[in-house]
């Protein structure tokens, strides 16, 4: 049965996902997520170019932020923290990201620009002032948590139900959120 290229791209897109989830940006070759995806690695390279170019569209994340602007501004905190939590549970790509960005210069630069373009937006829709000193501050315990929780598997951090965890963070984010003190 032949594939539609989009299809075709969508099997290389899985593979990569998973191999560079699995091996980080230098461990993950052309090679090995062609035969993942069970294609030629010249098929990789038609659809992709390179394994830069693969690796940015294995890693394109699109935050899903919803509209805080009518949440109770004491319950930000907290609602930002669960929906960080499930979207890094419902979506491989920004793990993948991040375990590649600690070695992978592009990978760090693709995480940035997702935090700028989406992160800051979201805070500064809430709370304006200094907004890019809060989010990132925000994104500094997103990050760490996601590290933790996702990539170094710290046992504590694993074992917490994401309800603990949304009470323990929560209120971290909350002030960097809304604390007067935040701003310069």
């Amino acid at each position: 049965m032949r594939r539609s290229s989009e299809q075709t791209k969508a099997v290389i897109l899985a593979a990569a996902r998973e191999r560079f989830a699995e091996s980080g940006f230098e461990g993950a070759t052309i090679r090995g997520i062609a035969a993942d995806a069970n294609i030629d690695p010249s098929m990789v390279m038609r659809y992709f170019g390179n394994k830069n170019q693969l690796f940015a569209a294995a890693a394109e994340f699109d935050l899903k932020f919803p509209d805080f602007s009518d949440a109770d501004i004491d319950q930000l905190g907290s609602r930002m923290v669960a929906h960080f939590l499930e979207r890094w549970e419902g979506d491989e790509a920004l793990i993948v990201l991040l375990r590649s960005s600690t070695t992978n210069a592009e990978a760090a630069q693709r995480m940035r620009e997702i935090f700028v373009a989406q992160l800051l937006p979201a805070i500064a829709a809430v709370t304006p002032a200094d907004a890019p000193r809060r989010a990132g501050l925000v994104g500094t315990q997103i990050l760490g948590l996601a590290l933790c929780r996702y990539v170094l598997k710290l046992s504590p951090v694993v074992a917490m139900s994401r309800e603990d965890v949304v009470a323990a963070l929560g209120p971290t984010i909350q002030r960097y959120l809304t604390d007067p003190e935040i701003t310069a």
